[in-house]
């Protein structure tokens, strides 16, 4: 039912229906869910923890490595961007396995917690047909400027948090694009989303408390690094940005917030909307841009006015 709609609101004829992106992305989406099945997660030679998945097949462990333990199990021994592979794979019941990767985060230093969609990726999340042809059909493409402007943050040693309403089940596609646009991978933090709780066109754009919930859970977890907000003018990022920035001052070093293209009208309504939510934040802490290149420098300036 869902692919019949998807191809009704699409209009796609037996070519896109065929094509690679849009079975692979598509697909994504039908999967058998997998509860309360246990599942074993092995970094190196050793099998670390074992967790349950939960009712939608997802699961979540925490357990602890030291010094020691870490260094011997990253790829790289750079001291920024560290890694850690890890392959977790169900009970005998199941032959299933995934691989995944712990990013490694030092307590102290800088951090960008970023936005995807019309943020480093183009979306065009306020239109709905194109939303889905960007996500379904489409080879995803970088907002020009911004792989470069992240790749120079981490070769300063800035670590990168990604918090997208983006549903989990395009993670895959998602670390690809990260991958193939040079753009420096994090942390990946996506919204829950399943057919069966909503229509394919009903959700795919909303913005939940999750997301504010998710990088207060951050803030938290590093209570002593400096965050930088990255975000676009598209939805809600303004706002929730600018409600984060005044309650976690203290850890938020900058807003910075991509302003979109947009009729003249729309863009006089933008241009007001963020006027006064930069009103509500320190002088300097929100800044707006339409180029990469007129934020270069603000990480490095507003964490030093610090």
């Amino acid at each position: 039912m869902a692919m019949g709609l998807l191809r009704r609101v699409l209009e796609l004829d037996a070519e896109q229906l065929a094509s690679t992106i849009f079975q692979t992305r598509a697909n994504a989406f039908l999967f058998d869910r997998l509860p309360r099945h246990t599942v074993q997660i092995k970094m190196g030679h050793e099998y670390r923890e074992t967790c349950v998945t939960n009712r939608i097949g997802h699961f979540e462990t925490t357990f602890d490595l030291d010094d020691e333990q870490c260094a011997q199990l990253c790829a790289t021994s750079d001291s920024f961007n560290r890694s850690i592979s890890y392959e977790a794979s169900l009970d005998d019941s199941c032959t299933t396995s995934v691989l995944g990767r712990v990013h490694i985060v030092e307590d102290e230093g800088v951090s960008v917690i970023s936005d995807i969609d019309d943020t480093v990726k183009v979306s065009n999340v306020r239109d709905r047909r194109e939303l889905l042809a960007n996500t379904l059909l489409r080879t995803f493409r970088a907002v020009e400027g911004m792989p470069d402007l992240y790749r120079k943050w981490e070769a300063a040693g800035v670590a990168f948090h990604y918090v997208s309403s983006s549903p989990w089940q395009l993670s895959n596609c998602l670390r690809e694009f990260l991958n193939d646009s040079e753009i420096p991978l994090g942390s990946l933090h996506l919204k829950l989303f399943r057919l069966q709780d909503s229509t394919p066109l009903g959700r795919l754009t909303s913005r939940k408390r999750s997301k504010r919930r998710t990088i207060e859970r951050i803030l938290a977890d590093f209570p002593k690094r400096r965050f930088l907000l990255v975000g676009d003018s598209g939805e809600r990022d303004p706002e929730l940005y600018t409600a984060i920035a005044r309650s976690h001052a203290d850890n938020i070093c900058g807003v910075a917030i991509r302003q979109l293209p947009d009729e003249l009208k729309m863009l006089r309504r933008q241009n007001k909307r963020l006027q006064r939510l930069a009103a509500k934040l320190p002088a300097g802490c929100m800044k707006v841009f339409s180029e990469a290149s007129e934020i270069h420098d603000m990480l490095f300036l507003s964490t030093a006015a610090r």
